[in-house]
């Protein structure tokens, strides 16, 4: 099978083309940097050319409110477009758990309008929504922080590995289409300011967590139900634990 990953060169990308070529899959490697850029449509339609699936991991470069939903519409209006002049069978989004809840954050309005482009579009879609990334976990801590202090909400999360993610896209890659939305979680629920408790610990982080149930999540209000999956959600392996025990060696 030939596949194009968009953002191939991120985070999640990277182990997604390593996963899928391992498993023998002819993969394209798509970014701005290997001349494909979705925003202005450079190189779309020659890394096309043969594909089967397309698996779009990119994310915006800024997250300010009119960047961030110029990147997600603009690019999911160019991509699918290409995938509709070549005959692409099977689109696959990453998106976020939460997204239709925290509409009042200007970056999950935008993935929100990504995910009813794709869904309004004639090639046949899965869209898998994960939860945080484990290796994210240090940026929610730098958002509450307050000189020594960093202040969260006790929210309900359900945080993932990125390994695990990548791993899923790439089963979710070669199945049928769903024609939905999958949520992928990880194995664990855990209180977001307990997560960053743990994390700082185990980094010997100075920094204290300070629970405050009017703090925000990156300037979003949240609650038990915000960051958490639905019913019956695809489950990574990895416990955040085990993965801080690897990552602190």
């Amino acid at each position: 099978m030939k596949i194009l990953i968009i953002g191939g060169s991120g985070l999640i990308g990277s182990k997604l083309v390593a996963i899928l070529r391992d498993r023998g899959h002819v993969v394209i490697a798509a970014s701005p940097s290997s001349g494909v850029n979705t925003l202005t449509g450079e190189g779309l339609s020659e890394a096309m050319q043969g594909v089967q699936v397309v698996v779009d991991v990119a994310n915006s470069p800024s997250f300010e409110d009119n960047a961030v939903m110029h990147f997600f519409e603009t690019s999911g209006r160019n991509l699918l477009a290409a995938e509709t002049s070549a005959g692409v069978l099977h689109h696959v989004a990453l998106s976020v758990v939460g997204t239709e809840r925290l509409q009042s954050s200007g970056y999950f309005r935008a993935k929100l309008v990504q995910e009813k482009l794709i869904m309004a579009s004639q090639i046949p879609y899965t869209i898998v929504r994960a939860t945080q990334f484990f290796e994210f976990v240090g940026a929610i801590a730098d958002s509450g922080t307050e000189g020594n202090s960093v202040r969260l909400p006790p929210a309900m999360m359900q945080p993932i590995v990125s390994d695990d993610v990548a791993a899923a896209l790439a089963d979710v890659a070669i199945e049928e289409p769903l024609m939905g939305t999958i949520d992928l979680a990880g194995p664990e629920p855990i209180r977001m300011d307990d997560l960053v408790r743990s994390y700082l610990l185990a980094y010997q982080d100075g920094r204290q967590v300070m629970t405050d149930s009017q703090a925000s999540y990156f300037g979003t209000e949240v609650n038990d139900q915000s960051l958490t999956p639905g019913k019956s959600p695809r489950l990574g392996s990895t416990r955040f634990k085990d993965w801080l025990n690897r990552a602190i060696v």
